[in-house]
């Protein structure tokens, strides 16, 4: 496992902001939630951290990833149909669409569909503060 040692760093900062104790059993969460390509759940999370350490306990995971959230450094994600999923922040916003027939979740980013969400949001007298798209496909056959 090769973590983006920038992004992991961000995370254990966030951490000791919030006055928590960044321990072998975090580092080896953080490592594998910087690293994460996927929108993975905290068992899954929990699964790939004791790969790393053994020690790691699915109580740690919860109460890290809830200060991580609470710091804004991790998304969570209450897609349809299953638990909590997450990810790290972006410096990009982006959306999602989900496969109902996988549970992959795919990220994406249209200039189309946010130019159409502020035109649509003007027409009405607003202003797009923030939005969450997430789309539930099935693949064509």
């Amino acid at each position: 496992m090769s973590s983006d040692s920038g992004k992991t760093e961000k995370l254990a900062s966030a951490l000791r902001k919030s006055g928590i104790r960044v321990t072998r059993q975090r580092i080896a969460l953080l490592g594998v939630l910087a690293d994460a390509n996927d929108h993975p759940d905290a068992v899954e999370l929990h699964e790939r951290a004791k790969a790393v350490e053994p020690s790691v306990s699915l109580a740690t995971v919860y109460r890290t990833l809830s200060v991580l959230e609470s710091e804004g450094v991790v998304h969570r994600h209450a897609f349809e149909g299953g638990g909590a999923r997450f990810e790290t922040t972006h410096e990009e916003h982006h959306d999602h669409i989900l496969d109902v027939d996988t549970g992959e979740v795919i990220e994406f980013q249209s200039d189309k569909i946010e130019q159409l969400q502020d035109e649509i949001a003007r027409e009405l007298g607003y202003e797009v503060v923030h939005h969450r798209l997430e789309l539930y496909c099935r693949k064509k056959i």
